[in-house]
């Protein structure tokens, strides 16, 4: 047979199509909500959290976040809201981190609301409608959000704060598993008890956060009920995080079975560092931010292949 026949190698053709993967679609309610490819969200990231680094996100199918408070000047963190834009046509959060620290009815507080709605109403300006804060009470954000039309989202890393939050009007919740790193609580829980126990009483959807590096810890994180997972570690170690090469194969290096490790991660210590969480430990090499989350979720849909998936559509709606 002529495998050359309208100058097509009909063998070839074969060949490459053997090598193609069935690439599955994602639907879960946050993919829903927030109009992403995959249900990854990326974490804030305190100087960091610019256009430069989260465009790269957004454009690999998840919802980069630009930190607000970055910028000290509102009409510097406007332009690069702009700059954004003009780099990716894709959704992105903006968010904004309150203190994590109890306010009274006083000067402080006043200063800290109107502060942070004047960013809200810079990007609003925008037109950037999803948002994510984390600290004390933003329930002050979520009146102007919602007024808006906008998709606010809201940080926490026990239960009764997620509860609270619902309650306040959050269209869901990121919830931060000890393992994660930052700003913690005195009695907080592992990420895989914070999960499948908030998945049992939080109606609005949740998204884990807290450790997870790799494909196994994405779709543990979706087994156990949230329906999407926040990365922050996991980038730093990307070509695009904005801090010295250096650094990164420093990070590349971390033993997360030393005791001093431990304690950094696992006592609490009301002062935020910026260190690796343990997700460090599945940091291998520096790569691009889009292959890092591609390979994710070419990872995960091998893993569901052996178990048996056959479908081409992974689906938590309904659930």
């Amino acid at each position: 047979m002529n495998t050359q026949l309208l100058g097509v190698d009909f063998l070839q053709e074969i060949r490459d199509f053997k090598k193609k993967e069935i690439i599955m679609i994602w639907k879960t309610k946050i993919t829903e909500l927030l109009k992403i490819e995959y249900p990854l969200v990326m974490g804030a990231f305190g100087g960091w959290g610019k256009s430069d680094f989260a465009y790269c996100f957004s454009e690999s199918g998840g919802l980069g976040t630009i930190a607000a408070l970055n910028f000290p000047k509102i009409e510097d963190f406007k332009s690069d809201l702009q700059k954004m834009k003009s780099l990716t046509t894709k959704p992105f959060a903006v968010n904004l981190s309150l203190p994590h620290h109890a306010l009274d009815k006083s000067y402080e507080e006043e200063e800290i609301q109107k502060r942070h709605l004047a960013y809200i109403e810079a990007a609003l300006s925008e037109e950037c409608k999803i948002f994510t804060t984390s600290g004390y009470k933003a329930s002050f954000i979520e009146k102007r959000v919602h007024d808006a039309g906008g998709i606010w989202i809201h940080k926490c890393t026990i239960l009764n704060h997620a509860l609270s939050s619902e309650r306040e009007g959050a269209d869901a919740v990121t919830i931060l598993g000890l393992e994660g790193t930052g700003f913690k609580n005195p009695i907080s829980n592992t990420t895989l008890v914070n999960i499948t126990v908030a998945r049992k009483y939080v109606k609005i959807p949740i998204i884990a956060a807290g450790g997870v590096g790799d494909a196994r810890g994405f779709l543990a994180s979706l087994a156990m009920g949230a329906e999407a997972v926040c990365l922050g570690t996991a980038l730093m170690t990307t070509e695009e995080c904005p801090v010295p090469l250096k650094v990164k194969k420093k990070w590349i290096q971390t033993d997360i079975y030393t005791e001093d490790f431990y304690k950094r991660i696992y006592h609490y210590n009301i002062k935020n560092f910026m260190a690796p969480s343990t997700a460090i430990a599945h940091c291998k090499e520096i790569i691009p931010m889009k292959n890092l989350i591609h390979s994710i979720i070419n990872e995960s849909e091998k893993i569901l292949k052996s178990w048996g998936f056959t479908n081409n559509e992974f689906r938590t709606l309904g659930l």
